[in-house]
């Protein structure tokens, strides 16, 4: 669908982001950029979100000037600690263990990018996990499985991995990397800034 005549490209290979946004009701292209995804020295995860998802479509919008990218970014917070994708099973297995039965803060950026009309919009949101206490047979299951290795913390809330959440408070589609809800504002936002 093309929405007030521009056409929307999701700057992410997540096949989570793609079946959230097509559950809007949108039609979209997907450009997958090239960005290295480590955090800066001293950046905060907020910060860090923000930058790597405007990163993101800021890459793809050069060559797609009139079309509304959008870039997307999470990782999972644990005390100071920004977990992103594991690089191999044992990082996997170390960062589950590690959040086994704690508390931890999972944030996604959100940017928008329409180069024709000068719009840049970046904002997060984010939402408190409680994981269970860890069974390691349960979790060698798990890690075998290969589902935690492209998401941030090893984990999917909404795959085999909901076993590993006890609670969590706040947006559910957080969590997976793509909150329905601050997308659907920011477009609008987005549409406000090419009618006035």
């Amino acid at each position: 669908m093309r929405v007030n005549t521009f056409e929307i490209i999701l700057a992410s290979s997540s096949p989570r982001r793609h079946e959230l946004l097509s559950g809007l009701g949108y039609n979209f292209k997907v450009v997958v950029p090239s960005v290295e995804e480590k955090p800066l020295a001293g950046e905060n995860p907020v910060d860090h979100v923000l930058r790597l998802s405007l990163e993101k479509a800021r890459l793809v919008a050069i060559k797609h000037p009139d079309a509304l990218v959008v870039g997307a970014d999470t990782v999972v917070v644990l005390g100071d600690k920004i977990l992103g994708k594991p690089s191999s099973l044992d990082e996997a297995t170390a960062m589950l263990r590690l959040l086994s039965g704690k508390e931890h803060m999972v944030y996604t950026g959100l940017s928008m990018v329409l180069r024709a009309d000068n719009v840049e919009i970046s904002e997060y949101d984010s939402t408190k996990v409680t994981f269970n206490e860890l069974d390691y047979q349960d979790l060698d299951r798990y890690i075998a499985s290969g589902e935690s290795m492209d998401k941030a913390g090893a984990y999917g809330i909404q795959g085999m991995g909901s076993f590993l959440v006890k609670r969590y408070e706040g947006e559910f589609d957080t969590v997976i990397g793509f909150p329905t809800k601050l997308f659907t504002r920011m477009l609008g936002e987005v549409i406000s800034c090419r009618n006035r």
